[in-house]
C-alpha cells in the first residue's frame, strides 16, 4: 500500500468517527502554532530519575524542560501488559489497546493458528541494509497516530518522522502515513527503514551511515562521565545484586569490544549511552536534511531514547550505569534543544518529554534492602499445574493452544469437539490461577465481552482487552512481583507512572499535580495545532498546561 493509499484510507475513516476531521488549511503562522512538534520519549524512564539526578544535570537539558515547561507529576499509562509496544501504541494514538489492537509484542491469531508479531511484516523489505530488520510495518495498528491525524488535516503537507533505537518504538510512534521511520539495525550498526515508509533510501541517511558511528563507539571503553566517587545517588558500582553484562561484567570501565564479541552484533550499543547519542546525531541531521519546520505547515518528530534497553534489569534503576546513562542523555537532550532553537527559534517548537513505559526495581533488591513483600512467579510451573488440572477435569487433551503475556488461549476446536463450554473452562481456569501466590487477579474474557469490569481497578484489563486478539483468560501479578522463566530473558514492568512534560510558546510554566493519563497527549497536542479531536480519543485536553 502506498502512502497516498494509506492517507486516503484515513480520510475516508474520518467520516465514520463522528467528528469533523475534514482536511483544513492549518498553518503554523496562525495564532503561534509551532513549526515543529518534538516528542522526546525515553523507554523505561522512571519519574524519579529527574529529581534523583537533578544536581548533576546541566542547565539546558532536563532542567530546562522542568524550569520552562508544564510538569505533570502524576501521569499514568494504565495498561494490562506494560511494554514498549503497548505503551507506544497507546501514547501516540490516544486510545487503549482494546481499540488500537496492540495488546502486547505479539499475540495468537486463531484464524492463522500462529503467533503474530505486532510489527513484523515480510511483505515489506529493509531499506538501507541487507538484513531483515526492516521487514516491519504499522498495518496491525488499528488506530491512526497523532502523526497520521496531522497529515490528514494538512492534506499531507506536514512532515512526520520517527527515530528510535528499537523498531517497535519507531514504527508505532510513526504510524501509517509518516514520511519516514528510522531505527538501529543491530546487524550492521546502520540506521534503516522499511519500504512501508521509504521507497528510495535518502542520500543523507546513506552518508550518515558511512561515518560508521556504531563501529567507532563499539571500539571505545564506557567510562563514567564524572569521577565515580561522585555517583552518590546510586548503589556502589560493585553492588552484589547487580548481574551485569552476561552475569560477569558489572563495574566500570566496560570494554565494549569484549561485550560486542559476546553479543555477536551491535545490539549491545542500545544498552549504553552511545546508542542514544547516535539517535541524537541522526535526529539533528534529519531535521536539517528534511527541512523540518521550514514551511507554513507544522511538522512532527518523535525521538525515542533508551534506559539501558534489555539490560535494564541486569543493573537496575539504582545503578551507577543508569545514572551515567541519564547524565549523558541530559547532554544529548540539551544539544537537541539548542539545535532546534538555532534552526527554528525557541518560540516555534513544542517539546514533549515522556515515556511509553516505566521500570521496576528488581525483586531481589526490594527484598534484600527493604524487606518488601514481593517475589517471583513462574508461569512455566503454573501452566504445568494448570494443564494437569484441565486434564483431570475435562480429560486428556492439549487444551491450551497458546500462552502469551499474562494471557492464555484455548484450543476452541477441541472445546467444540469435546462439547466443553468456553465460558465454563475460562471461569474454572481463572479460579484455578487465582489460587497461586503472586497472582492479583485472573479473569475470563467472556466477562469483558459481556461488558463487565468497565470501571474501577479492573478497567485496566478491560481497556486492554481486544475481542479478536486477546486471550481467553487474562491475569495480573501482585504489585512488585515479577515473572521468571528458565531459559527466557524477561522484561517485565507493572509501574504505570510515566514522566510527562510539555514546553512551548503556548504552554504555561506550571506543575500539574492532578492525575493525567498518557492518552491525554494526543488531544492536547491536537488542540495546540488547532486540529479537531476525533471522538474515539480516550484522553482529554490538558487545559491546565495551555496559555
Amino acid at each position: 500500500m502506498t502512502k497516498l493509499d494509506i492517507t486516503g484510507v484515513f480520510i475516508l475513516m474520518t467520516f465514520f468517527w463522528g467528528n469533523s476531521l475534514t482536511a483544513q488549511n492549518i498553518k503554523n503562522s496562525d495564532a503561534g502554532i509551532p513549526k515543529l512538534v518534538l516528542v522526546l520519549s525515553i523507554d523505561q524512564m522512571r519519574t524519579d530519575y529527574i529529581s534523583r539526578y537533578w544536581n548533576k544535570f546541566q542547565a539546558g537539558g532536563f532542567k530546562r524542560l522542568v524550569n520552562e515547561g508544564a510538569v505533570c507529576s502524576d501521569a499514568q499509562l494504565d495498561l494490562h501488559v506494560q511494554k514498549i509496544s503497548t505503551g507506544t501504541a497507546t501514547l501516540f494514538t490516544g486510545v487503549y489497546p482494546a481499540t488500537n489492537g496492540i495488546i502486547s509484542d505479539s499475540w495468537y491469531d486463531r484464524l492463522k493458528k500462529k503467533e503474530i508479531n505486532c510489527i513484523a511484516d515480510d511483505y515489506y523489505i529493509t531499506v538501507g541494509s541487507d538484513s531483515k530488520e526492516g521487514e516491519r510495518s504499522a498495518t496491525k495498528l488499528l488506530s491512526p497516530t497523532i502523526g497520521d491525524l496531522i497529515k490528514i488535516n494538512t492534506r499531507n503537507k506536514s512532515k512526520v518522522f520517527s527515530v528510535a533505537l528499537n523498531d517497535v518504538s519507531a514504527v508505532l510512534s510513526a504510524g501509517h502515513a509518516a514520511n519516514g521511520a528510522y531505527w538501529f539495525d543491530t546487524q550492521n550498526g546502520n540506521m534503516i527503514s522499511s519500504s512501508y515508509y521509504v521507497s528510495t533510501f535518502p542520500e543523507w541517511v546513506r552518508q550518515f551511515n558511512e561515518i560508521g558511528y556504531a563501529k567507532t563507539y563499539s571500539e571505545r571503553d564506557w567510562t563514567t562521565l564524572l569521577p565515580i566517587k561522585s555517583y552518590e545517588e546510586s548503589e556502589a558500582d560493585d553492588y552484589i545484586l547487580e548481574k551485569g553484562y552476561y552475569n560477569k561484567w558489572n563495574t566500570f570501565p566496560y570494554n565494549l569490544r569484549k561485550i560486542k564479541e559476546n553479543a555477536g552484533s551491535y545490539k549491545f550499543l542500545k544498552t549504553t549511552p552511545y546508542g542514544n547519542t547516535i539517535i541524537k546525531d541522526f535526529a539533528m541531521q534529519l531535521i536539517k536534511s528534511e527541512s523540518l519546520g521550514a514551511d507554513e505547515f507544522p511538522d512532527f518528530l518523535t525521538l525515542t531514547f533508551s534506559s539501558m534497553d534489555y539490560e535494564n534489569n541486569s543493573f537496575g534503576p539504582a545503578s551507577v550505569e543508569m545514572e551515567d546513562t541519564y547524565l549523558r542523555m541530559d547532554q544529548d537532550i540539551a544539544t537537541i534543544l539548542d539545535f532546534t532553537d538555532k534552526i527554528l527559534g525557541r518560540e516555534n517548537t513544542l517539546v514533549v518529554l515522556t515515556s511509553t513505559c516505566s521500570s521496576n526495581y528488581p525483586v531481589d533488591y526490594m527484598k534484600e534492602e527493604f524487606h518488601m513483600p514481593v517475589g517471583t512467579f513462574s508461569p512455566e510451573s503454573a501452566i504445568a499445574l494448570l494443564k494437569s488440572y484441565l486434564n483431570i477435569t475435562y480429560g486428556q487433551g492439549d487444551w491450551l493452544e497458546f500462552i502469551g503475556d499474562q494471557q492464555l488461549y484455548f484450543d476452541r476446536d477441541l472445546l467444540e469437539k469435546r462439547n466443553v463450554s468456553l465460558e465454563a473452562i475460562q471461569t474454572k481456569t481463572a479460579n484455578f490461577i487465582n489460587q497461586f501466590e503472586g497472582i492479583k487477579i485472573a479473569l475470563p474474557s467472556t466477562s469483558f465481552e459481556q461488558g463487565d469490569y468497565a470501571k474501577g481497578q479492573l478497567a485496566v484489563i478491560a481497556n486492554s482487552y481486544n475481542f479478536k486478539r486477546s486471550g481467553d483468560v487474562l491475569y495480573q501479578l501482585e504489585d512488585g512481583w515479577q515473572p521468571v522463566y528458565k531459559y527466557q530473558r524477561t522484561i517485565y514492568n507493572d509501574n504505570s507512572n510515566i514522566p510527562f512534560i510539555m514546553m512551548g510558546n503556548l504552554v504555561k510554566h506550571t506543575q500539574i499535580r492532578s492525575k493525567i493519563t498518557g492518552e491525554d497527549m494526543v488531544p492536547t497536542i491536537l488542540e495546540i495545532l488547532h486540529i479537531p479531536i476525533p471522538d474515539h480519543c480516550s484522553g482529554s485536553i490538558l487545559e491546565e498546561v495551555l496559555k
